[in-house]
């Protein structure tokens, strides 16, 4: 592998470039019209337009990457998160072109994307699967519920990234939104399969990170817990997830690792569980075949460099080391700042950054492609930057975080940097005492 193709923007772009800097690697980044200029494009060996600013005109077009990726010499792709980096048809349009995809083969993301596929194969490999199924029609979602109970979940087949689920809570409720979850599954992901699944009242989010070489080799690099969300979006994460007694944390990592397994999983990805707060209990959810936003987390009590390691295994190398080998250390917390408006439904705020500083502190990193002048578009996420803090326990973690947040520094666009700091020294968050229905029930909606 010598030049590699970066096929995302913003601060995931910037991240991989810097990997593949430090590997010896070139870069080539593609980029829209509304990115041109951008700090990933700027630090790249070079960078080459890819179509106009919608997204599906550039980002989400496989064969202007792949031609792009061709046409500028590269030898591999990297998909950064989002847009294509869980999509089949560029890992198989890549290798039919004869480039390296950094990532698991198209088959395994299609088997993994597919929920109710993704279920039957972690129940193979024995791991617990939160009890539902897949249902064709209102009156087998009715039937399910009144023998599980309401809420219920009800989930698009092909969904990802906490889109495509809604939530019901009594029979009215169901009745009303099926039919909705079914139109918006077929608009949003070409598939309007549904299942429908308990739901668990006092849910945490806790995912494993894995990674596998191309040789069979598996293991795993700890958990970590994302339960503060807004509408099934993580807002903040940390690592290792508090409050785990020993045998449930050992228990997440041999399950993720068995389901990688079973999956034939190649790279890294991340294999997300419920646990239930209060029996102790957890279920699969689903995996997620890509690097995930809230890596920097691992990395900062791994000491490793994930990106690196995703490029290393795409080029055929062995992981290198053993499970016994991977040492953790301290307590790492991730808040995402975004471009949004919480005061106005979290309304996006895109405009140009006047102003944009961040405190130095010991234990902090920021990921970012923001910078006094950068211009917020409307067409994409709205994160500008990750704020990730490292200190020996989580005591000092969030204390750090606290402390970087206040000298935070964003003007031009509003953003949600008053709410993270409300989450930080909110009670329940100090004390460990959160799960994802938490920030709408009880602060949101306060």
């Amino acid at each position: 592998m010598r030049r590699v193709f970066v096929a995302n923007r913003g601060e995931i772009a910037v991240r991989i470039v810097r990997s593949c800097r430090e590997l010896g690697l070139e870069t080539v980044v593609g980029f829209s019209e509304a990115d041109r200029g951008g700090l990933a494009v700027r630090m790249a060996d070079r960078g080459v337009c890819i179509g106009p600013g919608s997204p599906a005109q550039s980002y989400l077009n496989v064969g202007a990457v792949v031609q792009a990726a061709i046409g500028t010499g590269c030898d591999a792709i990297h998909p950064g998160y989002g847009f294509l980096s869980e999509n089949p048809a560029l890992a198989a349009a890549a290798r039919e072109n004869g480039l390296r995809f950094v990532g698991p083969p198209a088959e395994v993301i299609e088997l993994a994307g597919d929920k109710l596929r993704s279920r039957e194969v972690a129940a193979e490999a024995g791991l617990p699967v939160v009890p539902g199924g897949e249902v064709s029609a209102l009156a087998d979602a009715l039937r399910f519920a009144e023998e599980a109970g309401y809420p219920v979940l009800l989930k698009a087949a092909a969904g990802g990234g906490g889109r495509g689920i809604k939530l019901a809570r009594d029979r009215e409720e169901l009745e009303r939104l099926f039919g909705v979850a079914l139109a918006e599954a077929g608009a949003a992901f070409g598939d309007e399969r549904l299942y429908v699944e308990r739901f668990i009242r006092s849910a945490r989010h806790v995912e494993v990170q894995v990674a596998a070489d191309e040789n069979g080799g598996v293991l795993h690099f700890g958990e970590r817990d994302c339960s503060v969300q807004r509408r099934y979006q993580k807002i903040v994460e940390e690592a290792p997830a508090p409050g785990l007694e020993a045998g449930t944390r050992a228990a997440l990592h041999g399950a993720a690792v068995a389901f990688a397994r079973e999956i034939g999983y190649r790279n890294l990805g991340t294999v997300e569980f419920v646990v239930d707060a209060e029996s102790g209990e957890f279920f699969f959810m689903e995996m997620n075949c890509r690097i995930q936003v809230e890596h920097p987390v691992t990395e900062l009590v791994t000491g490793r460099d994930l990106v690196a390691d995703q490029l290393r295994i795409a080029a055929g190398e062995r992981l290198g080391l053993s499970q016994e080998e991977v040492e953790f250390r301290g307590h790492a917390i991730e808040c995402r700042l975004t471009a949004e408006d919480p005061a106005h439904s979290f309304r996006p705020t895109p405009g140009r950054i006047s102003r944009f500083s961040v405190p130095g502190i010991e234990g902090l990193r920021v990921d970012t492609h923001c910078e006094e002048g950068t211009l917020v578009p409307p067409y994409y996420d709205s994160l500008l930057a990750k704020l990730v803090s490292h200190a020996g326990d989580r005591e000092g973690a969030i204390e750090r975080m606290r402390e970087a947040l206040e000298g935070l520094v964003v003007e031009g666009v509003p953003t949600n940097r008053e709410l993270l700091m409300h989450v930080l020294a909110h009670p329940d968050f100090t004390g460990a005492a959160v799960d994802t229905t938490w920030l709408e029930e009880e602060v949101l909606a306060a």
